[in-house]
């Protein structure tokens, strides 16, 4: 694959970016993708490994180095086949996704993984400019109609599985555009959401119809979760008139933090920053919450975390910490005994070099304000011992802040809609639905299924991207007897 002795010729190439300063400026992306060159010279150090254990560290099993070798011989237009072929938005994932597929590159065993993230934004990027992504309509129409639920990353890729399998499809969504969290909770300057309307008018020409704005009744919206809906439709309408129901929702109902002090204005959930401002950049309002010349304390340290980060330094704010409860992760993981499974180390994204104090093994004990206003948080440092938590006496400092933002994950999907439908849920209040033996992703409702975060709880778009196509195959198999969709 690639050039036999690529990988000893050629070092890893990450993709270039703008200055910090100049990036704050605006909320455009940043990432500037390869040239066709340096793509080809990444793609040329992905080694003849006899195992592509890329491809099984890749959620949708994308087909790495077929792709890395065309992109290397310069056969870019069969490359995008090649990867569009396992993955419906590779302009998502080449952008947002922490590349699993690079933990599991045989080659990052002892020496830097191949640039495989990159090399997929290249190719996507280098399709759309030539016009090489075009709608798929279906042969023929089976004359069955699907239902989708949510319009995430899960439902759009299943939407259009079962669109070019022949299917009538339509999309629910409770918002008033389409997109879900991709489109409301990651921040333009990482995802442009001109990305998202372009792949919707493929869709669209293949057969997809959309419903935006329209809420599946017996939702219940809890704090922090967007909700534009000017219209309803009831769940049993939904099933007696269509063939098949889809439930796709993301896992919106984010952790809480019930210490005192909670209630105090300045405390919000992520959701209720990140949401508004990506309106806002859509030019759908002002976002009602502002950082600009405010100490911001971030409680919580994933992806999420780190969008709060880069927006609060776009508003212009005085200061940003970062509080993670877990203990500081190793710069460099053991590739020996990790390898090759995600691995736990530090990481730094981009937001965190334009600006942010980042603290380990701290624990918030209580929010401190004046009428009604918040000033402080007061917290306390933590030691695990033996995979225990445990406060250190004494330990405890007070952090001035006027804006604390939660951004420690989601618990579970939106309750409303599971119910809405009588579907079991799991013990985490995941909508219950098996992936093994048959019957994958049929719930104990007769012709509804669930997928992505909705049946798994809160992951990555690149899971949500592979349940959203194995469940259409089911779906397409239980309209049809079988089924010749990709899994």
């Amino acid at each position: 694959m690639g050039k036999p002795t690529g990988f000893m010729e050629f070092k890893r190439l990450s993709e270039a970016s703008l200055p910090a300063g100049k990036r704050l400026k605006n909320y455009k992306e940043f990432i500037q993708h390869l040239s066709d060159e340096q793509a080809a010279r990444q793609g040329a150090r992905c080694m003849d490994c006899g195992i592509p254990f890329c491809s099984s560290g890749c959620p949708v099993n994308n087909i790495i180095p077929d792709w890395n070798d065309l992109v290397y011989r310069g056969n870019w237009k069969q490359a995008i086949e090649v990867l569009h072929s396992t993955n419906n938005f590779p302009e998502v994932t080449g952008r947002i996704c922490p590349a699993p597929c690079e933990a599991a590159c045989t080659l990052n065993i002892n020496d830097d993984a191949v640039g495989i993230k990159s090399i997929e934004h290249a190719i996507i990027d280098k399709a759309g400019e030539n016009g090489w992504v075009l709608p798929q309509p279906p042969a023929r129409k089976t004359g069955r109609k699907v239902a989708v639920v949510g319009s995430g990353p899960a439902g759009l890729a299943c939407a259009q599985q079962l669109a070019r399998a022949g299917h009538d499809v339509t999309v629910f969504e409770k918002n008033s555009r389409i997109g879900g969290l991709m489109r409301y909770g990651i921040p333009d300057f990482k995802l442009d959401k001109r990305l998202i309307d372009w792949r919707m008018a493929q869709i669209e020409v293949e057969g997809v119809k959309f419903r935006p704005g329209v809420l599946v009744t017996g939702s219940t919206m809890p704090q922090g979760v967007t909700n534009d809906a000017t219209k309803t439709i009831a769940a049993d309408k939904l099933v007696k008139e269509f063939d098949a129901v889809v439930l796709a929702g993301g896992a919106e109902h984010p952790r809480d933090l019930p210490v005192p002090g909670r209630d105090l204005d300045g405390v919000h959930f992520a959701l209720e920053f990140l949401i508004p401002q990506n309106k806002e950049v859509a030019g759908e309002g002002r976002n009602p919450i502002s950082a600009k010349n405010k100490n911001v304390v971030v409680i919580g340290g994933g992806d999420t975390g780190s969008d709060c980060v880069g927006t609060s330094n776009r508003h212009g704010a005085a200061s940003v910490t970062q509080f993670e409860l877990l203990p500081q992760p190793p710069q460099k993981e053991n590739g020996s005994l990790t390898w090759p499974y995600w691995p736990m180390k530090l990481r730094t994204s981009s937001s965190h070099e334009e600006g942010c104090s980042r603290d380990w093994s701290v624990a918030t004990k209580e929010f401190i304000g004046k009428q009604g206003k918040l000033e402080a948080l007061k917290v306390i440092r933590l030691e695990w011992k033996d995979g225990r938590m445990a406060e250190i006496p004494g330990s405890e400092f007070i952090v001035k802040a006027d804006l604390a933002l939660f951004a420690m994950g989601f618990v579970s999907p939106v309750g409303g809609v599971i119910d809405a439908f009588g579907v079991d849920k799991d013990a985490r209040g995941n909508a219950k639905a098996s992936t093994d033996g048959e019957g994958c992703y049929r719930t104990n409702v007769d012709k509804v299924f669930a997928a992505g975060d909705m049946r798994r709880g809160q992951s990555l778009v690149v899971w949500a991207i592979r349940e959203g196509r194995q469940c259409a195959r089911e779906v397409d198999a239980f309209l049809m007897g079988s089924s010749v969709l990709p899994r």
